[in-house]
């Protein structure tokens, strides 16, 4: 059977829809398929074979970033986002942690940039991503760096928590890509410091948890002030009514591209689930961290205050911990998560909010304190392991009063997470 029959021959389920793209005598072949349960004006999800990213027809100087940061293979969510991206297409993804999603927005906005015709006059903002906190921010302003390091294009990061001094200078130098969270940058334009009149891509990367903080009303501000004929990127880890209502309302007949469902947790990810009496969790906590081969562990707790308090439970028994919370300050904040990083301190306790931009290499060990009320946070917090295909391990304490919040996650997951056995 020829390649591009065998692709025309995949079977979908039924909640999907689909474009293939096959090559054919140097063409497109594609393919339109059953549509369902996605935005009313989204008509498209694009799937391709792996390749490498010289297949994607990357300029030499993100080639170059890529090689040197190890990076040879995209993952799903890059081989099917980028040429869409390239060729001028509104996205919507919807895709969980560790997927790579960033490098999907970021590659493409980097070439797109880079090779159009630089403009005389200072430099204008070209690109905005807008994230929902200071962490993902940095995260993904790291990565514009790494990627776009021989392109000659200027990005900087705006977030609240810190003096606006050092963010003013850089955007009166003048930047081509900005990446900010919705409150420091409104603040900004308002002061008149930003100015999106130029502004050529849109980004709304972790929209589902923008809403959830009630960031949306600010997130609509600023579309208010961007132009109308723009391409706009909307990434989100799971598709709430609220979360497709918006993406309806400001994508234009955009891609969609769907990777590994919320549902669902990485295969190379053990999990297991202790049940336990909450005033017997810390003691718990502490026998599991007796086994030196754990070398970090970052521990979720559902509030600031529970967080603070384990970090200083577990000091007292001789456990380097640091914790990591929207009442923390900035410099404080990026303090622990280098020092996590670089294994000064053994464990990070953080609450769901602060853990959405951390970005751990190799992190093989993460703790459920306390189980979420709701299940796909679950599903977002055991993500911070088990990335790029490394193996990783989730514990979860459970005690009586959290027996509905396991069967709701359970319900999603769809398996019953086996019970551990404390040594």
């Amino acid at each position: 059977m020829s390649r591009d029959v065998a692709m025309m021959n995949v079977q979908l389920t039924p909640t999907q829809m689909a474009v293939y793209y096959t090559e054919f005598a140097g063409k497109h072949i594609i393919t339109n398929l059953s549509k369902q349960r996605w935005p009313a004006k989204t008509n498209q999800i694009i799937k391709t074979e792996q390749m490498t990213f010289k297949e994607l027809n990357l300029t030499e100087p993100i080639q170059r970033s890529l090689t040197e940061n190890g990076y040879n293979h995209p993952t799903e969510i890059q081989s099917q986002s980028i040429p869409s991206i390239l060729a001028g297409k509104d996205i919507l993804g919807c895709a969980q942690t560790g997927t790579g999603k960033t490098a999907a927005f970021a590659i493409p906005i980097i070439q797109r940039l880079s090779t159009a015709a630089m403009r005389k006059g200072k430099r204008a903002i070209r690109a905005l991503v807008l994230t929902p906190t200071r962490e993902l921010a940095i995260q993904v302003s790291q990565s514009f760096a790494d990627y776009g390091k021989y392109t000659g294009l200027r990005q900087t990061v705006l977030f609240g928590g810190v003096s606006q001094g050092k963010q003013v200078t850089s955007l009166n130098s003048g930047v081509d890509i900005l990446i900010a969270t919705p409150g420091r940058l409104l603040d900004l334009m308002q002061q008149g410091y930003v100015n999106l009149a130029q502004l050529e891509v849109l980004v709304l990367d972790e929209a589902d948890r923008m809403l959830d903080m009630g960031f949306v009303h600010d997130v609509k501000k600023v579309i208010a002030k961007v132009p109308v004929k723009r391409q706009t990127l909307f990434f989100s880890a799971t598709m709430p009514v609220a979360i497709k209502k918006l993406a309806n309302a400001i994508l234009n007949n955009p891609v969609a591209v769907t990777v590994t469902p919320v549902s669902s947790t990485a295969k190379k990810i053990s999990q297991m689930v202790h049940f336990v009496n909450k005033r017997e969790k810390t003691d718990l906590l502490v026998h599991l961290l007796e086994d030196e081969t754990i070398v970090r562990s970052l521990v979720f707790t559902r509030t600031k205050h529970g967080a603070d308090k384990l970090v200083n439970q577990l000091s007292k028994t001789g456990i380097y911990a640091a914790a990591i919370h929207g009442n923390k300050s900035q410099n404080a904040r990026q303090k622990a998560l280098a020092d996590f990083r670089d294994c000064r301190v053994r464990v990070l306790v953080a609450t769901d909010i602060a853990a959405r931009g951390i970005d751990i290499d190799d992190l093989q060990h993460v703790v459920n304190y306390e189980l979420p009320n709701v299940p796909e946070t679950y599903v977002h917090r055991i993500g911070r392991t088990g990335r790029a295909g490394l193996s990783g391990t989730a514990v979860s304490f459970c005690d009586a009063d959290e027996m509905a919040d396991l069967r709701s996650i359970q319900k999603l997951i769809g398996f019953n997470v086996p019970v551990g056995k404390a040594n």
